[in-house]
């Protein structure tokens, strides 16, 4: 395991009328789809979430949550 960053994901991607507002779980659910994607589309399944010190409920919880509905291994 070598510790780097493979990809990243953020509301403010995409088309403006696209996407949705960044404080609010649906949003939170979309990232996690996103990132699962990313990952599948480089052949990583198996990944470490770092949630940078925010306690594991909310935003943070449905992008885990997300992710890992879409097939990623925590």
């Amino acid at each position: 395991m070598e510790g780097k960053t493979i990809l990243a994901a953020s509301t403010n991607e995409g088309k403006k009328g696209a996407k949705k507002t960044g404080g609010n779980l649906a949003a939170a659910k979309e990232i996690g789809k996103k990132i699962a994607e990313q990952a599948k589309a480089k052949g990583v399944t198996k990944v470490v979430f770092d949630r940078g010190g925010y306690i594991y409920h909310g935003r943070v919880k449905a992008i885990a949550d997300a992710a890992r509905e879409a097939g990623l291994q925590f």
